[in-house]
């Protein structure tokens, strides 16, 4: 009886050492997991800047008045005459 007591008492034991094991191995990988997700925001957040700044750059460099002025300068390109304009209409 008293041998049953003990092999009842180390299961129990045993238990609450394992139980207690994976509560800081779930803590851990939370932790983990947290800090990996705080990571991949400032990511997040960094590209979002940068693609902030890409559109601005893209806006600027297809703005109208620099893609005429360079058309202008580097292609001379000039707008057509009145006169030599031709609608066609269907």
């Amino acid at each position: 009886m008293i041998a049953l007591r003990h092999i009842v008492l180390a299961c129990l034991i045993t238990g609450a050492v394992a139980s207690a094991i994976g509560v800081v191995q779930m803590q851990h990988e939370g932790r983990q997991n947290y800090m990996e997700l705080r990571r991949l925001h400032a990511e997040r957040d960094e590209l979002n800047i940068e693609y902030g700044r890409l559109q601005l750059e893209q806006a600027t460099w297809a703005e109208m008045s620099r893609v005429e002025r360079i058309a202008r300068e580097e292609f001379g390109l000039l707008s057509p005459d009145p006169l030599q304009i031709t609608v066609l209409r269907r």
